[in-house]
């Protein structure tokens, strides 16, 4: 059988060109989600000044306050975006959450900060899931793990401009509260770039006896999920523990860096944030390429085996970093660290995509970011909080903290990604022959 570029058209070629202008624009509104979510870790020990509130509640604010209704709602969104225009859903919540993230500026107390990034966490929920369905409709499933690797890289250019630009805007204005204002007020442009993209015609519909479309009842969206469970509960907790890994250090990198080595803002944006950018792109691509390649191989379960690979590798430098004596060698592992904490998220999101029929799709995406964050989201950056507070009874050794988050989640999250290669196997056949139904 040929590969899809070997019997390319012009026509094919021309659409192809479109999809990946989605693809850039989504991963654009991607950037944004993750520096509105994330500009909150280099903030942490001026509004803990400010607000004189513990490590513990800076990870509440950072994790729940932001997961709670993100996750929450993730669910009805994806369901939403299954049945309606994801493309005008997107627009929409761009603008909520980039307003909220402003709002944040005028936070007088733990509470009223909690509640803003619940807001964050209400707008942002819109955007993974119609996203997923979105790309999976525009490329064909040998590029769609390359394709949704694109759309990931938001998350490291997010993460790194946060760092980088938050240093720099802190650095220059010296108020987190008018940091909050600056990261918030591009998202209008945002929400207007996103109605550029046109909404796809669906593909890889289940149909009726008769041959029609249609759309699924709530009852019917469990039964197809219920045909997975396996392979949708070994990817879900299996990602929840990997993501738990990059909000870990997300969260708590900058403030090991200031507390134990004495970085100024400035210095602890620019270095984590150039590192995340380049280890995590390339690493990011390259995990997405690696799964298309192992597909092209017929290797059914190629998403999976990057994330057994990836995890491994990424528990193993980090923690070697960690406890690394020497801040040179310790930035020297985190370059290899950050390349595989990146590597299985685009790979990890196209494995759901590949085994689920269109009217499904957004749904499992958002059940796997729902997943994500009750594990990912809500306790990486509690666990290195609770560790510091609880355990080590020390700030300063927030890196043994993190070592021991990122080690065991990594491990954990290996082991389930393995033991679920059967059942997907199994379950990416059903839904190429057609007999999911």
């Amino acid at each position: 059988m040929s590969s899809p570029a070997a019997t390319s058209t012009p026509q094919s070629e021309t659409r192809l060109g479109y999809a990946w202008y989605v693809a850039i624009i989504l991963m654009l509104c991607n950037t944004l989600s993750f520096i509105d979510r994330q500009v909150l870790g280099l903030l942490v020990d001026p509004i803990k000044q400010d607000l004189q509130i513990s490590d513990t509640r800076i990870g509440l604010l950072q994790g729940l306050a932001f997961a709670l209704f993100y996750t929450a709602l993730g669910l009805p969104m994806g369901r939403i975006a299954d049945r309606g225009n994801r493309r005008n859903l997107i627009s929409i919540g761009i603008f909520f959450w980039s307003l909220m993230t402003a709002l944040c500026a005028l936070a007088q107390n733990f509470l009223s900060l909690f509640l803003t990034r619940m807001g964050v966490g209400i707008g942002e929920a819109t955007l993974s899931p119609s996203a997923f369905s979105l790309i999976s409709d525009y490329f064909p499933k040998e590029r769609l793990g390359t394709a949704l690797s694109v759309f990931s890289m938001g998350i490291f250019f997010g993460s790194g401009l946060a760092l980088i630009v938050g240093g720099l805007v802190i650095g220059a204005v010296g108020s987190w509260r008018l940091t909050f204002v600056i990261v918030g007020l591009p998202g209008i442009v945002m929400a207007l770039l996103a109605l550029t993209i046109k909404e796809p015609t669906r593909k890889n519909l289940l149909t009726t006896k008769t041959g029609e479309f249609t759309k699924l009842s709530i009852a019917e969206v469990i039964h197809q999920i219920k045909l997975r469970w396996q392979s949708v509960a070994g990817i879900c907790i299996g990602f929840a523990f990997q993501a738990l890994c990059n909000y870990a250090q997300q969260a708590w990198l900058p403030s090991y860096f200031r507390r134990v080595h004495g970085w100024a803002p400035k210095q602890t944006g620019l270095t984590l944030g150039l590192i995340s950018l380049a280890a995590g792109l390339l690493g990011n691509y390259a995990g997405g390429w690696l799964c298309d390649y192992w597909q092209m191989q017929r290797k059914r379960e190629a998403p999976l085996k990057v994330g057994v690979l990836a995890t491994l590798c990424a528990g193993a430098f980090f923690s070697a970093a960690m406890l690394a004596p020497d801040v040179s060698v310790q930035l020297g592992l985190l370059v290899p660290a950050f390349f595989f904490l990146a590597m299985p998220i685009g790979s990890t999101y196209a494995s759901l995509q590949l085994i689920f029929p269109n009217q499904v799709r957004a749904q499992a995406g958002a059940l796997q970011v729902f997943t994500l964050n009750l594990g990912g989201l809500v306790l990486g950056p509690l666990l290195p909080g609770l560790f510091n507070d609880y355990i080590f009874r020390d700030p300063n050794r927030v890196g043994y903290s993190l070592a021991l988050t990122v080690g065991l989640a990594s491990l954990l999250s290996a082991i389930l990604f393995r033991s679920t290669y059967g059942a997907y196997r199994k379950h990416y056949a059903l839904m190429q022959e057609g007999t999911s139904k």
